[in-house]
């Protein structure tokens, strides 16, 4: 379903220390990772490594990505890292952003709360076991439904999914928050959001969900251009 896009460039932030040391970073093209990746191109930080984005149709291609050695860097989820960890993966993880997605429906719609839901077709981005819809379950059982069954279920590319609930196919959709923010802007309004879905399940306050993921052993392979790497997106965000 999802497909790597044949848009590959690359960026280089090189640094005398560093020059040639190679990073491969997996960025899902409707994104905000490619904001950031835009920054540091735009401003040219100093990182000391030489980047190659690989564009990614979706956030299931870079796992595949990264799990077969294709890319060494990709935002995902400390849900899947988790579970990788649990099964004797080696990834490692650390925050990107705290922003989240929620369950869209039309200003229109009867739909008050996720049980409104059953029975009802809900796009969900990011895959089975993507983070938002792993927490968005867990909230909807809270409540006494079990979304996995009581809904109609479609998988597919954030971007797609959002075309297809503004054509109308679609009664709801869980989708990440940039895309939640166009579906705003054209007349839907929040059902849940993913940080509402922890909150009901006892967090305290916002976590980072997402964050770089990498395998030890690129680490241990190249610290430095890690370490530089992780710099140059502080210094972007910070911009």
């Amino acid at each position: 379903m999802f497909r790597s896009l044949a848009l590959i460039f690359s960026l280089t932030l090189a640094g005398p220390a560093l020059a040639g040391q190679m990073v491969r970073l997996a960025v899902q093209t409707t994104g905000t990772l490619a904001w950031e990746i835009d920054v540091m191109r735009q401003h040219h930080f100093d990182a000391g490594f030489v980047l190659k984005v690989i564009e990614q149709g979706g956030p299931e291609a870079g796992k595949i990505a990264l799990m077969g050695g294709a890319a060494d860097i990709i935002v995902s989820d400390w849900l899947f890292v988790a579970r990788e960890r649990a099964l004797g993966g080696t990834l490692k993880f650390t925050p990107y952003s705290t922003s989240v997605g929620a369950v869209m429906v039309p200003n229109a719609s009867p739909a008050k709360t996720l049980r409104d839901l059953q029975g009802k077709m809900l796009a969900v981005a990011g895959g089975p076991i993507d983070k938002g819809w792993l927490l968005i379950q867990a909230a909807a059982k809270r409540e006494g439904i079990d979304l996995k069954k009581d809904a109609v279920l479609a998988f597919g590319a954030p971007p797609l999914l959002m075309e297809k609930t503004l054509q109308g196919e679609m009664d709801a959709n869980l989708n990440f928050w940039n895309l939640c923010a166009k579906l705003e802007a054209k007349g839907f309004r929040r059902l849940m959001s993913v940080e509402d879905a922890e909150i009901k399940l006892g967090v305290a306050a916002p976590n980072a969900l997402l964050g770089y993921v990498f395998n030890e052993s690129f680490v241990k392979a190249s610290p430095q251009a890690v370490e530089a790497f992780l710099a140059a997106t502080h210094a972007a965000k910070e911009l």
